[in-house]
């Protein structure tokens, strides 16, 4: 049962992938898609239990025991995230679907469904691999479903901003590609359970060069200042639901990387200064940079770099409350990007242009809209009682317990952050959701524009209604799952601080790998 359990979010999403290639109805396709995320879903939560009450699971592929063979395992931590994420690229499904970016053409939805579905192949393997060569395998398999996502039904803006993002991508998979070839040259292999006794034999030196190109590699992924220059660029060209789900998950794998590998391949005992600067770098340089932006996509793409810089503020602490507020920030973080961004989709839907001056100028969107933006707004910048005030005041008290002039400094360079933030999310919301009286006098009128792309306005019939009605369930399921982590932040936490635990102790994740046998 745990093997199925286990193999189930990597299997099921590449079966149905190759199903989707096979000619099938529009209507088959869209419900073999959605069940299969159904059914990944209902395996992570399944998981969760189970890792939750047992410790961590394991399974080897084929039978071959590590590290001769392909080990997957869950942990606390693994099977959480997994379970959030799959829940987010459910409802980016229906919302694609609703707003029909899931197949405008016939020749559309035969390549969208089956890249969304190995896009969550890649998520899948990245939270459950036990090895670092196959880490570096979802992460490629997250790259070629993400590139034809960002590229799909492109005009020459969206083109040349997937050329980016790949070009960037395949230069840090490159950098990867060498990190595991030097990893397995001084150690004798890349399984991750091994790695961390291994690499405390080499010299202080050859450990320490490692351990930067681990950061950088992933640091590129992430978007961590300096290396976040691309993303910007590449995620406000993607159609709405797909900017959604790379903003949701694909820089939050990244994360989830740097935790398992830097505690259990680089364990330290104090602050880490050098990630503590580049913390409070990313999360100064990102929220600035969306203070500077009048479209919306861009906004709150910056503000997705600046809150990288929370969840590296708990790693850089290395201790339970730091790594605590982490794990907190990154599920809270998770869900309300999504709910942003896809709230966004609708206010953008209904303005028909992306540029804040220009929404200022016309009638705004529904009221339903308007708080459905709202709540991911507040909670993205630490308003009590929402479930980023818990994740961020996690991370507060784990600076001031911690002590120390890095610590002090990530603190206060965090609720600095925390007030630009909500200053952004007002700027956002005066112009968008409020109606502007006219200036008395004033004359001019915004010149035309080229209405944003997937916003021109057709005829409404009945399907639109049901696309719209749709596209709005979605996002208020994304907001609603926002309010239920502030509700249930008392259990997540303690889920969150046992993850915390495993992490700075990972003898029972060794143990699970290297024999199978759990705690």
């Amino acid at each position: 049962m745990t093997a199925l359990l286990l193999a189930l979010p990597v299997v099921l999403p590449v079966l149905c992938a190759g199903a989707t290639l096979l000619g099938l109805p529009g209507r088959v396709i869209r419900a073999l898609s959605t069940l299969a995320l159904a059914a990944v879903l209902a395996d992570a939560a399944a998981l969760l239990v189970l890792t939750d009450t047992r410790g961590p699971q394991s399974v080897h592929v084929g039978g071959w025991p590590a590290p001769l063979g392909i080990t997957l395992v869950a942990d606390r931590l693994s099977a959480l995230l997994l379970t959030v994420s799959v829940l987010v690229t459910l409802a980016v499904l229906l919302f694609a679907i609703g707003q029909g970016t899931a197949e405008k053409r016939r020749s559309s939805a035969e390549v969208f469904h089956p890249a969304y579905l190995l896009l969550v192949t890649g998520v899948s393997l990245a939270f459950l691999t036990g090895d670092l060569f196959n880490l570096f395998v979802a992460f490629e398999i997250l790259l070629a479903a993400s590139y034809v996502l960002i590229t799909l039904d492109a005009d020459g803006n969206r083109t040349r901003a997937g050329m980016t993002y790949t070009i960037i991508s395949l230069t840090s998979s490159l950098l990867f590609l060498t990190l595991v070839g030097l990893v397995y040259a001084a150690t004798g292999t890349v399984t991750l359970a091994q790695l961390g006794p291994r690499l405390a034999e080499l010299p202080d030196g050859l450990r320490g060069a490692l351990a930067l190109l681990l950061l950088a590699v992933l640091g590129i992924k992430a978007a961590i200042v300096p290396l976040h220059f691309w993303l910007p660029d590449s995620y406000p060209t993607a159609p709405a639901p797909i900017t959604a789900v790379f903003a949701a998950l694909l820089t939050k794998v990244a994360v989830y990387a740097l935790l398992r590998t830097q505690t259990l391949l680089f364990p330290r005992s104090s602050v880490w200064t050098l990630l503590a600067c580049v913390a409070i770098a990313t999360m100064v340089v990102g929220i600035l940079g969306a203070l500077a932006q009048d479209d919306i996509n861009r906004l709150l793409s910056f503000t997705l770099v600046s809150h990288i810089g929370f969840m590296l503020f708990g790693l850089a602490l290395f201790d339970t409350t730091g790594l605590t507020g982490t794990v907190l920030y990154i599920v809270h973080h998770i869900v309300v990007q999504a709910a942003l961004f896809l709230a966004a989709a609708l206010a953008v839907r209904h303005t028909r242009t992306t540029g804040l001056d220009r929404m200022a100028q016309r009638p705004p969107p529904r009221p339903l809209v308007a708080v459905l933006f709202a709540v991911p707004a507040l909670s993205l910048a630490g308003i009590p009682p929402f479930s980023g005030f818990v994740a961020k005041l996690t991370l507060l008290r784990a600076g001031a317990w911690q002590g120390g002039t890095a610590a002090y400094a990530l603190a206060a360079t965090a609720l600095l952050t925390s007030l630009l933030t909500l200053y952004a999310m007002s700027r956002v919301w005066t112009r968008a959701f409020m109606r502007q009286e006219p200036h008395p006098g004033r004359r001019d009128a915004p010149p035309p524009e080229k209405p944003a792309p997937d916003t021109v306005r057709r005829p409404e019939r009945r399907a639109d209604r049901y696309g719209a009605r749709l596209m709005t369930t979605a996002t208020a399921v994304m907001v609603m799952t926002s309010v239920a982590v502030a509700v249930f932040a008392g259990p997540l936490a303690r889920v969150g601080e046992r993850a915390a635990h495993e992490l700075l102790d990972p003898r029972a994740y060794r143990s699970v790998v290297m024999t199978g046998e759990d705690r």
